[in-house]
């Protein structure tokens, strides 16, 4: 078993998917039917700018560890990715983080301008539904379990998941540090989106209850240990190897993990997650090996 043979493998899957779904278009007006030329270029500008393409890829792993189809998850997997850029490039907008860079090239606003990449991130997050309805039609044996799958999708990235994260860290900056605030807030901005690819694979796989079980938990410590370290890199990581300015979350005065309790203890945290995690997969056995190993790399990840 080749982990990294078999990540290059779903990314590439994730890619080939993307770009059948999204080609450039080469009409500035194009005919009914088709994306203007310069929102799809400004999608893809985003959505094709690299990255870990962490989100599908788990998405597709836990599909084949649950004994699903995995062609049917593709369309899904690559729906993700473009629901998890759309957040990306609404978080990079001056009215919220106002950042200039992004995975070592320009935020998406910075190119095109604000009006623009905010069309940009809608067109995402409505192009990724579309598909994501348009797949579950196409697999009419298998119906309701896709509908499963895209009601998870929306339902984590949504007001009361991602959104709702997001609205908190906003209105959380410049407020004293509070622990049951930032749990909230982890659990939902970051969590929630790598929990749904987990979920979605789940119902497309029809898998049981202890699976579901299994991977809930598994994607609420990932979520959680990932957001700890993403707050500890802001404050000790190398900005070259991150792609984007590091200690701006004290300049703006975000409520942070290691505000809260110190970077000892967000270290230790963040470590007991990932122990956590890893466990929480014992009741799938050797099938999750990819997810296990998947956990045991993301948490000594550097950038």
């Amino acid at each position: 078993m080749d982990y990294e043979r078999e990540y290059r493998r779903y990314v590439g899957l994730v890619e080939e998917t993307i770009e059948r779904l999204l080609p450039q278009t080469q009409e500035a007006c194009p005919a009914d039917g088709g994306i203007p030329k310069l929102l799809c270029e400004s999608m893809r500008y985003s959505l094709l700018a690299g990255g870990k393409r962490v989100r599908p890829v788990l998405l597709l792993a836990a599909c084949e560890a649950l004994g699903g189809a995995l062609e049917e998850a593709l369309v899904p997997a690559a729906a993700l990715e473009m629901i998890h850029t759309y957040s990306l490039i609404h978080d990079d907008l001056p009215g919220m983080d106002d950042d200039d860079l992004r995975r070592g090239r320009p935020t998406n606003h910075k190119v095109y301008g604000v009006g623009q990449a905010i069309l940009a991130g809608d067109g995402l997050l409505n192009f990724a539904y579309e598909r994501l309805l348009q797949n579950a039609l196409a697999y009419p044996q298998n119906l309701a379990g896709h509908v499963h799958a895209a009601e998870a999708i929306a339902t984590r990235a949504g007001v009361t998941g991602m959104i709702a994260g997001q609205c908190l860290d906003l209105l959380a900056e410049r407020m004293e540090p509070d622990e049951s605030l930032l749990r909230y807030i982890h659990a939902h901005k970051t969590a929630d989106l790598l929990t749904a690819p987990l979920l979605a694979a789940a119902h497309i796989a029809g898998a049981g209850e202890a699976a579901f079980a299994a991977l809930t938990e598994f994607g609420a410590c990932v979520g959680l240990a990932f957001q700890i370290d993403d707050d500890l890199l802001d404050v000790q990581g190398d900005a070259a190897l991150m792609g984007k300015q590091t200690g701006m979350d004290a300049q703006r005065g975000k409520m942070t993990w290691p505000s809260l309790v110190g970077v000892e203890e967000a270290r230790a945290s963040s470590s007991r997650l990932w122990d956590r995690a890893i466990a929480s997969l014992s009741p799938l056995g050797e099938r999750a090996w990819f997810l296990t190993e998947f956990a045991q790399k993301l948490r000594v990840r550097t950038h």
